[in-house]
Formats: structure tokens, sequence, C-alpha cells
């Protein structure tokens, strides 16, 4: 961290690395003379271009090239783009690919959840500079971690074909089906990676969490019989109702003058929280049994789980044990599909939708031509969604800790985007924080 005061009094706050979130970019905080704060996200990464790399291609192809674009989530990329397209060649998928797609999306939450609370997110609760610090204190707690992560990988290699940038998802199924001796062989590390999901439950529960509050629009889908992934309705806590192609008609992408980065936010201007926080709130009544229990014995209200942004750790434990027990009951009444992949013909139109990542909902929408090749592209990552929410809930926390050490008042800000879990490669990235004291 450097320190200056130049001239006319400002003073100056800069941190050379923000830690513990991939890539790089700057964070400026402008306290003014009454103590409000204003919050910006200064990103300086370089286009990279995938609305345009897609161009000219065909939907399967699309699916190969987005699964890039993210080497944590690239299930989530690969099925936002392939319900847009069986949406509009009016694909009827086999119910047993429908079951696969959510196995693979649990593989992606379970590895991505894990990384995220033990690697990432722990070190902030525990007080280590990194993961690598904890060895020697927390060896059976990395462990729980990386062997949850471990199982996750495995998942999405078997449905998928390969752990990062699966090569097996298709327009109308896969280009093959899992046997059910290799997904009998995931019974038994299921059923004790859901016991240490319901220990980290607890475990996360126990935290010391700093105060924080704030009442977020939260957005996710919402689907009358499941937790949501890959099917349903957008919603918001305050009324939102749209079906996930219909994205575009309550937000919209925006260039802030301080970024190369887009922002989304809804048309309204209001800032909106997406991810594990928001589905949790907006769908606990669809979580598996054994992670609504595990959450009920937390005694964490929704109010507080909803308004206390540190508390997404515990969020995302309830969906890390959510994904383990729901596949698990997938594995145990697994029967191959009949047809691994249902013929199609492409056609002139719009494609679009929407699916959770871990991060949040992702949206995608493309134009094609009567070949079926793509003619404009358009991909909104969750990180850019929740950019406005995370400097908004930056402003409000940083007078509660601004009066602290430099150090410290950078880690605990630093805590706090780290809870959004932001997979900045794919939108925005860190680099440097600056604070700015008006004089």
């Amino acid at each position: 961290m450097h320190t200056d005061t130049p001239q006319g009094g400002d003073l100056h706050f800069e941190v050379g690395q923000l830690t513990r979130v991939e890539g790089e970019g700057s964070l400026d905080l402008r306290v003014a003379a009454d103590g409000t704060v204003a919050a910006q996200l200064r990103i300086f990464e370089a286009p990279r271009y995938f609305e345009r790399l897609v161009v000219g291609r065909t939907p399967d192809e699309v699916i190969d090239i987005v699964a890039r674009i993210c080497g944590i989530c690239p299930v989530a990329y690969q099925m936002s783009a392939v319900h847009a397209f069986e949406r509009l060649f009016e694909v009827e998928i086999d119910p047993a690919v429908r079951l696969l797609r959510r196995l693979l999306y649990c593989g992606e939450w379970i590895e991505s959840h894990a990384l995220h609370i033990f690697l990432l997110h722990a070190p902030d609760f525990l007080g280590y500079p990194s993961a690598l610090e904890m060895v020697h204190d927390h060896l059976e707690l990395l462990s729980r971690g990386l062997s949850m992560k471990k199982l996750g990988n495995r998942i999405v290699a078997i449905v998928g074909a390969r752990a990062i940038h699966p090569l097996s998802v298709r327009v109308g199924g896969f280009s093959r089906a899992p046997r059910t001796q290799e997904l009998a062989e995931l019974r038994a590390p299921l059923e004790a990676a859901i016991i240490d999901a319901e220990a980290t439950v607890k475990w996360a529960a126990s935290l010391d969490t700093p105060p924080s509050d704030r009442e977020p629009r939260l957005v996710s889908l919402r689907h009358p019989t499941e937790y949501p992934m890959n099917d349903g309705r957008i919603v918001s806590s305050d009324g939102i109702d749209l079906s996930p192609d219909d994205w575009g008609s309550a937000f919209e992408e925006v260039q802030v003058p301080w970024s190369h980065a887009l922002q989304a936010s809804a048309v309204d201007g209001v800032p909106y929280l997406l991810g594990p926080t928001a589905r949790v709130a907006l769908a606990a009544d669809q979580l598996h049994p054994r992670a609504a229990a595990a959450l009920k014995a937390t005694r964490i209200s929704p109010e507080a789980l909803r308004r206390n942004v540190f508390l997404s750790i515990v969020a995302r434990a309830v969906e890390l044990l959510h994904a383990l027990a729901e596949a698990a009951d997938i594995v145990a009444s697994y029967a191959p599909p009949a047809r691994h992949a249902a013929a199609w013909k492409p056609k002139a139109g719009v494609a679009a939708w929407a699916t959770e990542a871990p991060r949040g909902l992702l949206f995608h929408r493309y134009v094609l031509d009567a070949k079926g090749l793509i003619r404009d592209a358009q991909i909104v990552a969750p990180t850019s969604q929740n950019q406005a929410a995370i400097e908004h809930d930056l402003a409000l926390f940083a007078p509660a800790v601004l009066h602290l050490p430099h150090d410290e008042a950078t880690r605990r800000m630093e805590q706090l985007i780290r809870s959004y879990d932001p997979c900045i490669s794919c939108a925005t990235h860190f680099l440097q924080l600056k604070i700015e004291h008006a004089r």
C-alpha cells in the first residue's frame, strides 16, 4: 500500500495488488467532506472479443468457443448458449439428457463453490494472507475443500468428457452419454462429500462476520419445482418476473466512463445482486431437503443472510451441499437416455437464454441467419452485472473501516469484494486500490 497527501490536502491510499481474485484493474474510493463515499471499479482489461469470435460460427462451434471464456465455470457458458439455440430451433431433448445437464451443472457448482469457500474466502475469516499460510493450522479444513473440488471436477469430466472446457455438450444433447457404471462409481464419494458439506455449512455459520447492513435488490432464476440452474423465470425481490430470453426488457449493459468493461444495470438504474445469496433468498423452498435442513440448523435468519454481504459464504456453503445432494440423487436413479442427442434444423431468428452460473445469472443472446450462422452476439457475465452492487456495498461499508490502519482497512474491503466471488477473468479485473479524502 502507498499513502501520500497531494496538494489541496486530499489523502490517497493505493494497494499494489488485490489478492485472491483473478485479473487486474483498480478500485477508487472518493470520500466527500461529509463522510459519504463513492466507489468506482476502474477496469482496464483489454477486450477479449468473444462476442466477435463467434460471428460466422455454427451453434455447436459457439458452444465450444464460449466454454473458453472461463476455466472455472465453462459449463455455465455452454448451458446458456445451448438452451438459447434449442429454444429457437424448438428442440425437444430427452428427459434423461435434461437430468445429465443438471448433473453437469452440479459438478461445476461443486468445484467452483469449494474453490471459493476454502481457498479464496476462508483466509479472510481466519486471518491468513492466503490458503497456503493456512496449511499448517487448518490442513483438515483445506483437505476437505480440495476433496470436494476434485469430486466436482470428476463429475464434469465424466459427463462433459473433460474437466476444463467440456467437449460433449451439443445442441440437442451430448456427443455421448455416460455409461451407468461411470456414474455408479460416484455414489460413495458423493455420500462422503455430503457429510463434509454439512459440516462446512455449520463451520461457515460459526465464522465471525463483520457487520454489514443493506437491502439489495436480489435477482435470480425461479423454477416452480426445482432449485434454479438452467431453467425457470428471471425474478427479483421487488417484483421483476420475466422469461430468461427477455432479460433485455428489464436490464441493459452500459458503458461507465471510469472503466473499459461494460456494466449491466437494471433499466431503472437500481443495482442488483446475483449469486448464492440471491438464489437462496428467492428459492429456499426449492433447496434439497438436506441443504434446507442444514440452513435451518444455522439459525441465521433469511433477513440476516440477505442484508449482510459477508454471510454469502454461508449461502455458498448451502448451495455446495445442495449440488452434492442433488448430484447423488441423479446418479442413484440414472438410466442412459434413449437418444443422447436430438436432431435439429437451423433457422434464422434470435436465440436467447439465461442460466445460473455459480456466481449468478448468465445471459446469452445470438442473432442467426437462415443457415444457422451467428451474425451478432451478446454475452453478459454475472460479474459485470454485480459490479454496480459491489460499488454500492463498498460505498456503504467503507466509512466503517477507513479509520482503521491502512492495511486492515484494505483487507476488509478486499474481503467484501471476495464475498461476491467475482470471476473477473470473464468480465473485469482488479489491481490497485486508491482512497481519496476530500478536505
